[in-house]
Parts: C-alpha cells; sequence; structure tokens
C-alpha cells in the first residue's frame, strides 16, 4: 500500500520492510551476546587466560561459596542488562511496541 500511495523505493523500505525485518535480528543479536556470556569460561579455560570464567570454575572446584554466589550474580546482571538493552532498542525500532 505504501508503493500505491506514491512513496518513493526507499522511504518504502526504511519504514516499512527494514522496522520490521530488524526485531528478530536484535533479539538474535541478543540471543548472542548470552551465549558469548555462557562461553567464556569454556574459552578462558582452554587458552588458560585469566577472566572471570576461569575465576568461577576455580571457586567451584575450591567450593568457595561466596565467590561463586558474587561470580552468579555478576553474570545474571549482565544478561538482565543485555534483556533491558534489547528492550529499548525494540521500541526505537518499532513504535508500536510500548514498555508496559
Amino acid at each position: 500500500t505504501a508503493r500505491a500511495k506514491g512513496l518513493v523505493e526507499r522511504i518504502v523500505i526504511y519504514k516499512h520492510v527494514l522496522r520490521n525485518a530488524a526485531i528478530p535480528i536484535v533479539t538474535l543479536i541478543g540471543l548472542q551476546f548470552g551465549e558469548l556470556l555462557g562461553g567464556a569460561v569454556i574459552i578462558e579455560y582452554v587458552f588458560a587466560w585469566p577472566g572471570v570464567g576461569r575465576f568461577a570454575l576455580q571457586a567451584v572446584l575450591n567450593r568457595d561459596f561466596a565467590v561463586v554466589q558474587a561470580t552468579v550474580c555478576v553474570v545474571a546482571l549482565g544478561f538482565l542488562l543485555i534483556n533491558l538493552l534489547m528492550d529499548v532498542i525494540y521500541a526505537q525500532i518499532d513504535p508500536k511496541i510500548r514498555f508496559a
């Protein structure tokens, strides 16, 4: 219908096509960031890099429960911030999506 109203092809693509196509892409990017945080443990252990993942693994092996709890809280906070950022990006991309 946008073409029938006489809109230029570029405006049709940017306003109608890309706006609707960007939502699943943003979802996949958010999921990839979550997997990136989870995969850090394996990469740090395999390549012997110091980091939060290796630190958490050593804490589990040494039964240091306070460090394990803190690490889980930090990783959970990271997931929450990523999900919040994805929701804000959804609202910016498509104004029909509102915060409830």
